[in-house]
């Protein structure tokens, strides 16, 4: 059964995809089924920009730990990032 549980943003960036880098303007956040990993229900990462076509798209599948672990250290790294550019790279 699908959940119907997705949460999208806007992001600036760029991604990484078969036909090299590309400019990425939207993330979507899912736990639905994925299509590849093999379970039910995944949380499931798409990095896109739709106007440069299906091509332009990063997708990621990860259980629910793993996308936890991401989380923490995503925010971990924010933080140090944050921290460092207060300092004024010292």
């Amino acid at each position: 059964m699908c959940t119907n549980i997705v949460e999208r943003t806007n992001v600036s960036g760029s991604g990484r995809g078969a036909q090299g880098w590309f400019n990425l303007n939207e993330v979507s956040v899912s736990y639905d089924h994925p299509f590849h990993v093999s379970l039910e229900h995944a949380l499931n990462i798409d990095f896109t920009n739709e106007a440069s076509g299906v091509g332009a798209r990063v997708a990621v599948e990860l259980t629910l730990d793993s996308a936890k672990e991401l989380a923490r250290v995503l925010l971990e790294a924010v933080n140090r990032a944050e921290q460092y550019e207060a300092t004024g790279y010292a």
